[in-house]
């Protein structure tokens, strides 16, 4: 991971971490905290890159609708991030 990409993961657990355990944050709450106001946009396909692998490994989730989405796979247009099955606060499922 990049420095860039160590500090976008450290802010999507940050914002996920600040909500309910249930609730999903939008990639562009992470570009906006992260960038300043005119360069967010340009910030969001590392957004979408990170969350991405942070999906891979389970720690998040990435949903469009009620759909989760396969981090594997592209994906286009509005998406949500979630906690995933393994979030670091969450105890182990049996």
């Amino acid at each position: 991971m990049t420095p860039d990409d160590a500090r976008i993961a450290a802010e999507i657990r940050a914002l996920l971490a600040a909500r309910a355990s249930d609730a999903s944050i939008c990639p562009s709450e992470v570009a906006r905290r992260l960038y300043p106001v005119q360069a967010w946009r340009n910030a969001m396909p590392g957004v979408r890159r990170v969350a991405q692998a942070l999906s891979a490994d389970g720690a998040i989730r990435i949903t469009q609708g009620d759909a989760v989405r396969d981090p594997g796979a592209a994906i286009s247009g509005p998406i949500r991030l979630r906690r995933g099955p393994r979030w670091p606060d969450d105890p182990p499922t049996r």
